[in-house]
């Protein structure tokens, strides 16, 4: 169980009552970083390092880079907000942090250059740019995935958040854009004087699919765009084609994305990190159009607390249009009332005409809410997917960490209902 104290958190939110966020990045977290690469010697000098940034698809897509660098014969390591992946060397990076404070970020880079890396991809947020968690780091290709509604408690304003992405972009010798995102059109106009390469499946660009054949395991035409973009910048590295290829169709998917729960049940029971509202649309609309006859798709959710509250009824909106049963749950309420997140986001399904008990539940313990929905409202041949907690490995209430796997948490809703 890990602290979140609750005398550092008010001091905090003390703090930031009264002075802007942009003077303490410089007066705390500019120093901070300058002082990790002044001690580390400025590692990624000796590294060729890979930035992904994105409102969603940002782990699956470092982890594709990875994949194909390695099994590309490559020395690479990365950073993702899974794991650190170091040599044979794993580092459990499974909170709420993607991108790690300078100390850490610096030390990981540096541990690289110690055992002879030559490749370091990192899945970079937008508030490590912000927080100049990155400075120092010298990338030589900037990946942006998609910019969605996300962090706009901390951004305030979309344009804000957009222009903050493009920083890594900025950054970056070369940038690979999602041509059909809707940034793009802003973006392009940002990273003026670098090498753009773009990639998409609705609109011309560099690599689509028609232009760069693929077949991957990987489900839904989001991750379609994220082999794209792995694609792209693999491509720029000089890795070829049948190589590329070969790796994305052995690529297996990271832990916590549409990740299966088998316990011989007659139901599919999926894992999800889908936390904002593109990544829980393109999850729900996907499993909507594989699911059979009359079978039910059952989505288990809730919104973090203490983040973008904006958000909380078009996700709401969101599920109670593309799913037929909906619980509401728990998922890091930090010091809110559940209850106030549920009366936000349901807010979203009454506005399409959802009645509580028809079409959402409302239940705050995660674990009775994912029982319920496995042993209750599943039968036959339905679909019940878990979103939210994905990969995590915690859920903090108050100001406390606690131990929480939605992995586990199905499995024992699983064998209960098994066993009766």
């Amino acid at each position: 169980m890990n602290s979140c104290p609750k005398i550092k958190e008010n001091l905090r939110r003390g703090i930031h009552s009264f002075i802007p966020q942009k003077i303490i990045n410089f007066g705390k977290h500019l120093l901070t970083a300058v002082s990790a690469s002044i001690y580390f010697n400025f590692p990624s000098k000796k590294l060729k390092v890979i930035g992904v940034t994105g409102t969603d698809g940002k782990t699956t897509t470092v982890h594709l880079i990875y994949h194909i660098l390695h099994q590309a014969g490559l020395r690479v390591a990365m950073v993702s907000t899974v794991l650190a992946k170091i040599g044979d060397k794993e580092i459990d990076t499974g909170f709420h942090v993607t991108t790690p404070n300078p100390w850490n970020l610096q030390k990981f880079l540096k541990m690289m250059v110690d055992k002879g890396i030559e490749y370091a991809v990192l899945e970079v947020t937008s508030h490590g740019l912000d927080q100049f968690r990155l400075w120092g780091i010298d990338f030589e290709i900037g990946v942006l995935t998609n910019v969605t509604h996300e962090h706009l408690d901390y951004h305030k304003t979309y344009e804000n958040y957009l222009s903050t992405k493009a920083k890594l972009l900025q950054k970056a010798k070369i940038a690979i854009i999602n041509k059909d995102d809707e940034s793009f059109e802003n973006l392009k106009f940002k990273i003026k004087n670098l090498k753009l390469i773009t990639y998409g499946i609705q609109n011309e660009a560099d690599f689509t699919p028609k232009k760069f054949d693929f077949k991957t395991s990987l489900p839904g035409e989001y991750n379609q765009y994220n082999c794209l973009a792995a694609i792209a910048a693999t491509s720029q590295l000089g890795i070829s084609v049948e190589k590329i290829k070969k790796a994305i169709l052995t690529f297996k998917g990271v832990v916590g994305r549409m990740e299966k729960i088998e316990e011989g049940q007659d139901f599919k029971v999926i894992i999800d990190f889908a936390h904002t509202p593109n990544a829980l649309e393109q999850v729900l609309k996907f499993l909507k159009s594989i699911k059979s006859g009359k079978s039910k798709l059952i989505v288990v959710f809730g919104c973090a607390g203490l983040r973008d509250s904006d958000k909380r009824p078009i996700m709401g909106e969101i599920a109670c249009r593309l799913a037929d049963l909906v619980v509401l749950t728990a998922e890091d309420p930090r010091t809110e009332d559940v209850n106030d997140i549920f009366d936000q986001i349901a807010g979203g399904c009454e506005g399409i005409g959802g009645v509580e008990g028809k079409a959402y539940y409302k239940i705050p313990d995660r674990q009775e809410a994912i029982n319920f929905a496995i042993q209750k409202l599943a039968k036959k041949g339905d679909t019940v997917v878990i979103c939210g907690k994905g990969h995590e490995k915690s859920m903090c209430f108050g100001h406390t960490e606690y131990p929480w796997s939605d992995q586990e948490a199905a499995k024992k809703a699983l064998k209960e209902r098994r066993s009766t």
